[in-house]
């Protein structure tokens, strides 16, 4: 079942969206970092994904945040070369890091494929990467502060896909995914339990293709057959989207502010 709190926050189209995410993101980020300790992140590809890191980019109050004290993630990553073009993280560079004052060190990027790795043993190193800032003996990764999620128009979050395997794994904190429904065929992943642990779930989609998918996950569809309908922070979960995507969403489900 969707999370009974998450809010669904409407703009009017996907310029509007990139900006106003952006705008919440900077202001958390600003806010978070002022306490003077490490932030997690856990960003997301696609065409909203990283609008968003280039409205992030952009926005004025931009070096108001300490970036040293922030860390990125994926939630997941196509495993193909590292100068592909598919690649999540090489166009989060392009969009967003490459342009702030960010420690390398901050930015924890999955193997590529031609990092002499296999996908099996990438999904191993990212997980011990992860578990290097456990937040606790039983999690073996960091409580992420806000983790960006994109939905698909079948209703998958990160590469966790309907109706297949790696949507029912709470063992485990990464894995590899095979036979992606979605090309490319070979990713890593985070599992359900990374995700639903994080203090904010952020999802932002936009545009007509995901209307159904949205109206599924706000009438509480099943995790197993709508990913996204399972995915919720501990704190905080918002549906970011647009007029196209809305249009499924009943207006007392919409937050009016």
């Amino acid at each position: 079942m969707a999370d009974a709190d998450t809010r669904v926050v409407v703009q009017p189209d996907k310029p509007a969206l990139a900006e106003h995410v952006a705008n919440r993101f900077v202001g958390l980020l600003a806010q978070l970092t002022q306490l003077s300790r490490p932030v997690h992140v856990s960003l997301t590809g696609g065409s909203m994904g990283i609008a968003v890191l280039e409205a992030t980019a952009a926005h004025p109050w931009r070096d108001n945040i300490d970036w040293s004290l922030v860390h990125l993630w994926w939630s997941d990553e196509r495993f193909v070369p590292r100068g592909d073009a598919e690649r999540n993280a090489g166009q989060a560079r392009a969009a967003l890091i490459d342009r702030i004052a960010i420690p390398a060190e901050n930015v924890h990027e999955p193997a590529a494929a031609d990092d002499g790795v296999t996908l099996d043993e990438a999904a191993t190193a990212y997980a011990d990467e992860l578990a290097r800032f456990a937040s606790s003996e039983e999690r073996r990764f960091p409580a992420f502060d806000v983790c960006f999620l994109g939905v698909g128009p079948d209703g998958h979050v990160a590469s966790l896909f309907p109706d297949r395997g790696e949507v029912a794994v709470t063992d485990a904190v990464v894995l590899p995914v095979r036979d992606s429904p979605k090309p490319p065929p070979e990713r890593v992943t985070f599992t359900r339990p990374v995700i639903n642990a994080s203090a904010r779930v952020w999802m932002v989609l936009a545009g007509a293709d995901k209307a159904s998918a949205l109206g599924l996950v706000m009438a509480g569809a099943s995790y197993a057959s709508v990913p996204a309908a399972g995915a919720y922070g501990t704190e905080q979960t918002i549906v970011f989207t647009d007029a196209a995507a809305a249009a499924e969403v009943p207006d007392d489900l919409i937050d009016p502010d």
